[in-house]
């Protein structure tokens, strides 16, 4: 795992069924926030497959849209399967980005901060690549109060292994998750005109299926804490989880709630 992330990646179609999916339906509310502009010149920090840069030119076409990820089968994707007009995507780390200082009008995170483990630091280098009078905004889940499949699944994980019952409380004390994080973080970056919100959407699953697949994959925490338990533990859990889903019904769609903290303020003038 790379120095700078705590989040387990692998392949880009694994990150769609683990995140990528929610991620496209957070785009929208979260940009609604953090606001866009014609002309704009914007990057896209830790832009996974893409859909928080697609969102955005899907709403602004005539943006200049800059997009950046370290896990390089991510950008191989997004390359692959964001439709024209596409982001101008690379490799690279939000603790040091491959941009010079000063030179976008919005610089935006959806998703990420919370799996950095120095968070601090990618945040001062969003500051560093923002021009003066610049947007810079992001959001992250809210892995304890506010996303109901991610607590289903780590609660339900817990009552059955100690073990799972660690990986919960490094889950629901990721940095910048809890309230008022980002917005004390913005501040001590510098930027004014700070702002912290909420947003969210319905993450709807077909069945069950649908809600358990991407934890046999390789993306994410939880997917990683499953690949790691023998065949009778998985299935001991997986047993677990369906209950968990059905809830006294019969299989088929859910939905529930994923909310996200969300945070904006202003590189001041120069």
């Amino acid at each position: 795992m790379h120095a700078s992330t705590t989040y387990t990646a692998a392949e880009g179609a694994g990150y769609e069924r683990n995140m990528g999916r929610w991620s496209r339906q957070l785009a929208l509310p979260f940009l609604d926030f953090a606001g866009t502009g014609a002309r704009e010149r914007v990057l896209d920090v830790g832009c996974g497959t893409g859909a928080l840069s697609a969102q955005l030119l899907a709403c602004e076409a005539s943006c200049e849209v800059h997009a950046v990820d370290l896990t390089p089968a991510y950008v191989a994707h997004a390359h692959r399967h964001l439709p024209p007009p596409r982001p101008a995507l690379a490799v690279g780390d939000a603790c040091a980005l491959p941009y010079r200082d000063g030179v976008f009008d919005r610089v935006l995170s959806l998703l990420v901060l919370h799996f950095v483990p120095r968070p601090a630091q990618a945040v001062a280098q969003m500051v560093r690549v923002a021009r003066p009078g610049a947007t810079v905004a992001a959001a992250v889940w809210d892995a304890r109060g506010g996303f109901v499949a991610g607590r289903m699944f780590f609660d339900t994980a817990a009552a059955l292994d100690p073990g799972a019952a660690q990986q919960r409380a490094r889950n629901f004390t990721r940095p910048m998750t809890r309230p008022g994080e980002l917005a004390a973080a913005w501040r001590e970056a510098g930027l004014v005109e700070v702002e912290q919100t909420q947003v969210g959407i319905r993450m709807v699953f077909a069945d069950f299926e649908d809600y358990w697949s991407p934890y046999l994959g390789k993306d994410g925490p939880a997917a990683a804490y499953v690949g790691g338990l023998d065949a009778a533990a998985r299935a001991r859990l997986e047993a677990a989880m369906r209950a968990a889903y059905l809830d006294g019904e019969a299989d088929g769609p859910r939905a529930y709630a994923a909310l996200a903290w969300a945070v904006k303020g202003r590189v001041p003038p120069a």
